[in-house]
């Protein structure tokens, strides 16, 4: 895999390769450090503006808005789950220091232990719920013009576990950013691959069909047609509206729908 490392500032790109180092360039990757990126889908799942390595076992579910848009992407496993997302950010790094204590700061109203740990790539922001609420850990990651968040969600005995898993898959997550200009902050698009988003209509229609029947309304006519094993289909969740760390807040809380 030829990758050349981008430059966190405006100077041009470096000219070493992983090859002429003599050692593989640590991620999360620019899709502009791939020579070819069509290379930076194999073997991560596409959601446009990130491409995601898949832990072993791991298996997907989409949280929508409640205009049915995904709004956020979670890798669900035996330990827990996570979910990466990228944010527009400056040239310079520094956007996730800020983001991370604003993070602590919020959590501190909702949760009885917030800490701030180091982590591989700098400030991780850990929040501990009450009895059997669980753990949040919240990773980020500054690139150039884009972070990345990461979410981790899990119970306190499997979160250590959860949160390698998680590591992992954020060292080999590649951003596609393009080159839009945007505000700070602004979450860049989810886009399900086309395939994932057919399982998801048809999962959403089989719902609304049951939903219907066991109300004694009459099904839509696109949920009577056969839809595929539900196996194959990513589980779906309606999100919660409101601001991004009311969201947030929800993932330790519980209160989210």
């Amino acid at each position: 895999m030829a990758l050349k490392r981008q430059r966190n500032d405006s100077s041009d790109s470096l000219e070493d390769t992983a090859a002429d180092a003599g050692e593989e360039l640590e991620g999360p990757f620019d899709i502009d450090d791939f020579d070819d990126p069509a290379v930076a889908a194999v073997a991560r799942l596409d959601l446009g503006s990130v491409l995601i390595p898949m832990p072993e076992a791991g298996q997907v579910q989409v949280e929508l808005s409640n205009t049915g848009v995904p709004s956020a992407v979670w890798v669900v496993t035996a330990n827990g789950r996570f979910t990466i997302a990228a944010y527009a950010a400056p040239k310079s790094a520094g956007l996730w220091r800020e983001v991370a204590s604003e993070l602590a700061d919020s959590l501190r109203k909702d949760v009885p232990k917030v800490s701030i740990e180091d982590g591989p790539w700098g400030r991780e922001v850990v929040g501990v719920g009450a009895e059997n609420a669980g753990v949040v850990r919240f990773i980020g990651v500054d690139g150039y013009r884009w972070m990345i968040r990461c979410v981790v969600s899990g119970p306190h005995e499997r979160i250590t576990a959860l949160a390698q898993q998680a590591r992992d898959a954020l060292a080999d997550t590649v951003v596609r950013r393009g080159d839009t200009p945007m505000p700070v902050r602004t979450p860049l698009a989810i886009q399900l691959p086309d395939a994932m988003a057919a399982q998801l209509r048809a999962a959403t229609e089989q719902a609304a069909a049951q939903q219907a029947a066991a109300s004694g309304q009459p099904q839509p006519q696109a949920a009577q047609q056969e839809q595929p094993p539900e196996q194959q289909q990513p589980a779906a969740r309606r999100g919660t509206q409101g601001s991004a760390m009311q969201q947030l807040r929800t993932t330790i809380t519980g209160t989210g729908g």
